[in-house]
């Protein structure tokens, strides 16, 4: 240590220097071999040993590392270089509490230093512990009295738990009070940071009197103008804040959400005053009316916000039975002005939609008709530019959202959606040539609108025929036109309809998720994909999304560490929101708890590797770990377009269903697990992990009674599958498929039998009958869903195709965790036969008679290895003989329908019938391969 402080900090920087270098290109052999060498020299070198176990720890060398880094950190360093790599260390192995302790002991040593404090504050933003953050910003700020420091302490007790929020931000605001008595506020986020601790308390009169005063006005002159919006309503200060929109939108005459707000204030105006209207004023609507009429005359260019505002108006006036007519004009040419001026934007149709609930359905259908015709192109016709394409593109998109499509028969939909593929082949054709590889086809909604009307054909008819179509023309679209999202989502959900998940997994790579879109986007395939029949397939797609969970949440922690550090308060509680909805994201936790299930389902090894990568996984049966009221649902519904009819359409009632179903599917997973764990912990605990006497029993019958109880609750709760009406909606739940499927009846008598095993209980035999009955009616039900699959292949192959892979997978992964319990307590009967080691009879009394000797334990579990070995060789030999799903017609009748290129045709319809065979190979084979596995694991 001596030597180290000793040494001239310029020779030290330059021996180190090396092996940062190697660190940091990623040549950590390199590194490792250079510290050494460094070391050799000057053994005491702390910094040279604490690079040797980063160096150790990035070549997957952890032991060692652990025992390089404790050495080290029992020295207690103080020096900045070795506290910082110590501290990058136990930040890759996430022992976030080993920093903390790191920077006590060296602040003990060094009271009044004020980087070591700064560091250590750091590190408890990082635990979140907030009451220690206080402690240490009040130090730093006696140690150097700085305005950063000051603000810290202030942000901290803004950051209190809840119940006492209130205390804190009211001495939070006196401490500011006091800094700007003294004339020491300096910055814009520290005006910030008292405006905001001013709201949290409601005092709105004395945020307003500080955002519009002198101070503020030096120091925060950039303040947004949301924040004089926000302190104005609160306040009901209308009219002031109705003068300032206009001249706002006078500045800037296409802001939306300025309009809304201004609309919205001139309705407040006219319920303050409406003696003002007798007096012979105006009154604010007409006020309203006057100023968007004269933004819209006297702009230079045509701009769509004030033409909404007009829109918006008249649809409010109307809500509140106000004459908007006489006042702005028929809502009819009002929108179909809109449409000529701006139907030629892909926005319009959304536009336009916006304000079609406020008329009745007879009123939209008689306005798509108006527009349809507004568009100039006919039955008859073709659109003779870009323009106009678009325009009788939204016209059609307006069209079905009125419900215009809907009672149209069978022929006619077939005749509609012929004119809707020539449409998009004339307009790629003629308009789509030379486009960058990152553009979207001008024509390319055509097709999705075809493909939305072909669903509406094969749900009327319970045939997968027409939908088939629809793929392969969404297919062609995709060749031509590589970057429409659009298109992979909709061929991604009906790959997924049909139960391709090779299919599925191509478009999914092809849309190219990454970052927060696994978690916001994610759903549309990782929620699909849990017994789906490919288990092995499946955590290879998990381990990618949860990556991104465990790295991102690093880099959250040292986002909120930044903020602290650069005093960026407008930014700290959107960095806090964001990591609490990530941190309990449902995507999240969902993949986690089924890549868990995957790896018990998918184990193949011997009794030891399996129980190795049992204890890895972590599971902690007496413990559930999820914030159930806190899981946050971040899914991006609107991402895939829709146009379907608006009175047909919930979209919020349909989130809510799907994450309430959700939440239940993980309920039942989540518990499944645990209480799966709890079986293996009962017969190998002691051994794999630390726990208590007798705990894993009482364990075990807390979580039996809590599934058999959240069976019962789900049934009370008489859940409805989501709607299917069209296309875009959600595919159904697994939900409804638990509860069908045997899994209480299956994992409640498992419970009993490892009770009644662990006892030696006199109704062992009766049990293991129970069992025995559960396994082969599990068998039965998958054979019979095979049989089932392949009599309807000859109707159609695929319309059910997707619910019976799921069946069967759901049989599949009873048995194959099922076969896992049974070469458990296999292994530990055998274990207990051969150390003779008996039990006390103590406790084990079932009424008076002696508990079942463990040699017949032994038996009657063999007996059940034997039968479960020959139920799964009765489920491969029926998988063998699982056909691949046959189209409903032949490839040459599609041909004929699908009227496009002669040359792409057969290879098109070709390609994507092979990706349904291949998928179907691929599932089989990973499915016979899992058989296998477990038939050897119970033949020992």
């Amino acid at each position: 240590m001596a030597q180290q402080q000793g040494m001239d900090s310029a020779l030290f920087e330059r021996r180190l220097r090396p092996v940062y270098d190697n660190l940091e290109v990623g040549n950590n052999r390199k590194a490792l071999q250079e510290s050494e060498k460094l070391l050799r020299k000057h053994p005491n070198l702390l910094c040279a040993r604490a690079l040797k176990g980063l160096s150790l720890l990035r070549l997957g060398r952890y032991d060692e590392s652990h025992g390089c880094l404790q050495t080290v950190a029992e020295e207690k360093p103080t020096d900045d270089s070795t506290l910082q790599v110590l501290s990058f260390c136990y930040r890759e192995m996430e022992q976030l509490d080993k920093i903390v302790e790191l920077y006590q002991h060296a602040v003990k040593q060094n009271p009044g230093n004020e980087e070591l404090l700064a560091h250590l504050f750091i590190s408890h933003v990082r635990v979140e512990d907030y009451k220690a953050q206080q402690a240490v910003a009040l130090q730093l700020y006696k140690a150097q009295p700085k305005n950063a420091y000051y603000f810290w302490e202030s942000v901290d007790r803004e950051s209190a738990l809840p119940e006492k929020r209130k205390i804190y931000l009211g001495l939070a605001q006196r401490m500011v009070d006091k800094h700007i008595k003294e004339g020491k506020m300096e910055t814009e986020q520290e005006a910030f940071l008292f405006l905001h601790i001013l709201k949290l308390q409601n005092k709105y009169q004395e945020a307003w009197e500080f955002l519009t005063g002198e101070l503020c006005a030096k120091l925060y002159p950039g303040a947004p103008v949301s924040m004089k919006f926000e302190l104005l309503k609160e306040l009901g200060n209308w009219r002031e804040l109705n003068e300032l929109l206009q001249q706002l939108l006078d500045a800037d005459r296409d802001r939306w959400d300025f309009y809304k707000e201004y609309i919205q204030s001139s309705f407040e105006l006219l319920k303050l005053t409406p003696q003002g209207v007798e007096n012979g004023d105006k009154d604010s609507l007409a006020r309203c009316q006057e100023f968007l009429q004269r933004i819209i005359d006297s702009s230079e260019r045509q701009r769509r916000g004030p033409y909404l505002a007009r829109l918006e108006l008249h649809q409010r006036m109307r809500a509140e039975q106000l004459p908007a007519e006489k006042l702005i004009g028929d809502f009819d040419e009002m929108v179909i002005e809109y449409f000529r001026l701006f139907g030629d934007k892909s926005c319009c149709t959304h536009d336009i939609a916006l304000f079609l609930p406020s008329i009745s359905m007879n009123q939209r259908q008689a306005l798509a008709s108006k527009l349809l015709l507004e568009s100039g192109v006919t039955s008859t016709s073709l659109p003779k530019n870009k323009e106009q394409l678009q325009k009788h593109l939204c016209a059609l998109q307006i069209s079905r959202m009125c419900g215009s499509h809907m009672d149209l028969p069978a022929d006619h939909l077939l005749a509609f959606y012929t004119a809707l593929k020539l449409h998009y082949e004339h307009g790629r054709s003629t308009f789509g040539k030379k486009l960058l590889a990152t553009e979207m086809g001008p024509s390319d909604a055509y097709a999705l609108l075809a493909a939305n009307v072909m669903y509406d054909l094969s749900r009327r008819e319970n045939k997968s025929d027409h939908l088939f179509e629809a793929l392969c023309l969404l297919q062609y679209v995709l060749r031509n036109s590589t970057s429409n999202f659009h298109v992979k989502l909709l061929s991604l959900k009906i790959y997924h309809l049909f139960g391709c998940q090779v299919g599925a997994q191509e478009m999914y790579e092809y849309l190219d998720i990454k970052q927060i879109q696994l978690d916001s986007m994610g759903y549309v395939h990782c929620q699909l994909l849990p017994l789906g029949g490919r288990f092995s397939g499946n955590r290879n797609v998990y381990d990618a999304t949860l990556k991104f969970f465990t790295n991102s949440y690093k880099e959250r922690l040292e986002y909120i560490a930044l903020t602290y550090r650069f005093c960026t308060f407008s930014k700290m509680e959107e960095f806090m929101n964001f990591k609490e909805r990530l941190t309990n994201s449902l995507q999240y936790v969902a993949c986690s708890v089924e890549a868990q299930i995957c790896d018990l389902v998918s184990c193949y090894g011997n009794i030891t590797q399996n129980l190795s990568a049992y204890v890895a996984m972590s599971i902690e049966p007496a413990e559930d770990r999820i914030a159930w009221h806190e899981l946050s649902d971040n899914r991006d519904l609107g991402a895939i377009i829709r146009w379907d009819p608006l009175h047909d359409v919930d979209a919020a009632e349909e989130r809510r269903q799907s994450f309430d179903q959700e939440v239940e599917v993980l309920q039942i997973r989540s518990l499944m697990l645990r209480l799966f764990a709890s079986f293996i912990d009962l017969y190998h605990g002691a051994g794999l992990k630390d726990s208590a006497a007798g705990a894993e029993t009482t364990t075990l019958e807390l979580l039996r009674e809590s599934w058999t109880g959240l069976f019962q609750r789900l049934r009370l709760m008489n859940y409805k599958p989501l709607a299917q009406k069209f296309l875009v909606n959600l595919l159904p739940t697994r939900l409804h498929l638990l509860l069908d499927m045997p899994y209480e009846r299956f994992f409640d008598d498992l419970a009993q039998l490892v009770l009644d095993l662990q006892s030696g209980s006199a109704k062992l035999a009766e049990q293991c009958k129970r069992v025995g009955d559960n396994v082969i009616a599990t068998m039965e039900l998958c054979v019979q869903t095979i049989n089932d699959s392949n009599e309807s292949n000859g109707m159609d192959g695929l319309w059910k195709r997707r619910g019976q892979q799921q069946r069967v997978a759901a049989s599949l992964e009873m048995l194959s965790l099922y076969a896992f319990l049974l070469s458990v307590l296999n292994d530990k009967l055998q274990v207990s036969s051969k150390t003779k080691t008996k039990k006390k009879p103590v406790e084990n009394k079932v009424d008076g008679p002696q508990p079942i000797s463990e040699k017949e334990r032994s038996q009657m579990l063999q007996e059940l290895m034997r039968q479960l070995k020959h139920k799964l060789e009765a489920c491969d030999t029926a998988i063998r003989s699982w056909k691949a799903p046959v189209l409903p017609r032949d490839i040459s009748s599609f041909m004929s329908d699908m009227s496009l290129k002669p040359e792409v045709e057969a290879t098109l319809i070709g390609d994507v019938s092979a990706t349904f065979k291949d998928s179907h190979e691929l599932m089989v084979t990973e499915l016979r391969n899992l058989l296998k596995d477990k038939i050897r694991m119970v033949a020992k």
